[in-house]
């Protein structure tokens, strides 16, 4: 049987696989999220809609309690509850190698993180370098971190907006793939302007999660450049 280099830079680099294997099977991600769960379902509505063009394998949540789980099991979409350890912020390597195995053992192609409260670290960082993914709720590199939209309004910003971008040992500072733009209304709150954002969430997480995908990009320095 024949062979195929994957040509998909920063997704598989280096490995081969029969033709017919390439040709037919559907990449896999995983999503990760401790909340609940919009990006998450709306990832799932766009992969039922053939808009998202992957398999969502499984979904892991931090929170046992977190509406993610809920979401997901209501659309037939494997998620499980998984033993975060002892640490708020993060997990210690011993648990984030669990994890990762978890990842391996569903055969996970990209890593999806939708309102996952915890900074990821070595295990998962190594594991699957170049393929974990994050949605952040500003134009990055502006207003990192947490209650962005209180900190955009308290800047007097005019725009704000969504970012996806990579995941590295920074906090939300990987390269950037795409993000979305939308004004900063005098009567806007805090709340009505992550309603808006979250419209363009929606959007932009799929079409990134496709193109990464696809492969049809590269990364020179800090840009991510489609190719």
């Amino acid at each position: 049987m024949g062979q195929l280099q994957s040509c998909c830079p920063g997704l598989l680099t280096g490995l081969t696989f029969p033709i017919s294997w390439l040709k037919y099977r559907m990449k896999k991600i995983a999503v990760l999220c401790s909340g609940r769960g919009s990006n998450l379902e709306a990832l799932i509505k766009n992969k039922e809609a053939g808009i998202l063009q992957a398999e969502i394998a499984v979904v892991l949540s931090d929170n046992p309690d977190a509406p993610a789980l809920a979401i997901a099991r209501g659309h037939d979409v494997k998620a499980l509850h998984q033993d975060p350890g002892p640490k708020k912020t993060w997990l210690t390597p011993e648990i984030e190698a669990q994890w990762v195995q978890i990842l391996k053992d569903h055969s996970v192609d990209l890593v999806c993180l939708a309102g996952f409260m915890r900074i990821i670290k070595k295990p998962l960082l190594d594991a699957f370098t170049g393929r974990i993914l994050n949605i952040h709720p500003s134009l990055l590199p502006a207003f990192p971190g947490l209650e962005v939209q209180k900190k955009a309004l308290e800047y007097g910003v005019k725009f704000s907006g969504c970012t996806v971008h990579f995941v590295d040992d920074s906090v939300d500072g990987g390269p950037i793939i795409t993000q979305a733009v939308v004004p900063i209304l005098d009567s806007d709150t805090p709340d009505t302007l992550a309603a808006r954002i979250l419209n363009e969430e929606h959007r932009i997480y799929t079409e990134a999660i496709n193109l990464v995908l696809s492969g049809k990009y590269r990364i020179e320095g800090h840009r991510v450049i489609r190719t």
